[in-house]
C-alpha cells in the first residue's frame, strides 16, 4: 500500500506542475482499484486501495485549495462525487445516490466517506485529472483535452493516463494566441 501512495503522490505532483493548476480548479479522478491490484476492472474492488488513493490526493489538493471530483463506475452512470460547496458554486444539479463498493466503486465510495460534505452530480467539466486503469475520465474534463505524458506510467498494475484542458483556439487568420 505504501508503494501505491508514493506512486499516486508522484503522479499528482507532476500533473499539478504540468497543468499550471490554480486555486479553485477541479481535479477529476477516475479508475479501478481492481486494476491497481492486477485484476480485471470491476472484479476485485478494494476499499483499502480506494481509501489510500483518495486520501493521498485530498491531502495535497486540499492544501492547494483545488477541488477533487471522483468518478463512479457505470453502475451509477459515471456520476461524480464532489463537495457540496463546489456543486453550489458551479450550479451543478445534485442527484440522489450514495456510492457503494459494487455500485460506484472504491474511489467514489472513499470520496463520499472522506469529503467534508459530499454530494453526487451527474456531470462535471473538470480542469484536469488522473485516470488509473483506463476508466475513461475524458467525459468529465473540459474541452479541449490535452494528454499529459508522465514519468510514472502505472499505479500498481493499472495503466495511468492524465489529462489537462486548455481553452479552445478560435478565430480566423487574424486571430492571435499566446
Amino acid at each position: 500500500m505504501e508503494d501505491i501512495k508514493k506512486e499516486v503522490k508522484k503522479a499528482l505532483l507532476e500533473i499539478l506542475e504540468k497543468s499550471n493548476a490554480k486555486e479553485g480548479d477541479v481535479f477529476v479522478l477516475g479508475g479501478s482499484s481492481s486494476e491497481i491490484c492486477g485484476y480485471k476492472i470491476g472484479s476485485h474492488s478494494s476499499e483499502e486501495v480506494g481509501e489510500i488513493v483518495v486520501k493521498t490526493l485530498l491531502e495535497i489538493l486540499n492544501e492547494k485549495k483545488i477541488y477533487l471530483a471522483v468518478g463512479g463506475c457505470e453502475h451509477i452512470n459515471r456520476a461524480i462525487v464532489v463537495e457540496r460547496e463546489l456543486a453550489l458554486r458551479d450550479r451543478y444539479e445534485i442527484v440522489s445516490v450514495v456510492p457503494q463498493i459494487h455500485a460506484g466503486g472504491s474511489f467514489a465510495t472513499a470520496a463520499y466517506k472522506n469529503f467534508n460534505d459530499p454530494v453526487v452530480i451527474e456531470h462535471i467539466s473538470g480542469d484536469f485529472g488522473m485516470d488509473i486503469g483506463d476508466a475513461n475520465i475524458g467525459m468529465h474534463i473540459k474541452f479541449v483535452q490535452v494528454p499529459l505524458r508522465l514519468e510514472i506510467k502505472n499505479i500498481g498494475s493499472a495503466h495511468l493516463t492524465a489529462l489537462k484542458s486548455r481553452p479552445k483556439l478560435i478565430g480566423g487568420i487574424r486571430a492571435r494566441y499566446e
